[in-house]
């Protein structure tokens, strides 16, 4: 996990590896938090790929402090 808070715009959508790389995790890593509810997910309609919102990702980086 990545000492340093993320800089990143609140309501923007990121994808896995964005994600990853802001929180300094394997993707494996984010799947199995994701999994267990500690940061959440939304899907894109059109894919049905994941993103991250910044917020949700700040939110869940300040609670591993």
């Amino acid at each position: 996990m990545n000492s340093a808070e993320p800089n990143i715009v609140m309501s923007s959508r990121y994808s896995i590896d964005e994600t990853c790389a802001f929180l300094g995790v394997h993707r494996h890593t984010l799947r199995r938090y994701t999994k267990r509810g500690k940061i959440r997910c939304g899907f894109h309609r059109i894919n049905g790929r994941k993103f991250y919102l910044g917020s949700e990702i700040l939110r869940f980086w300040r609670s591993q402090l």
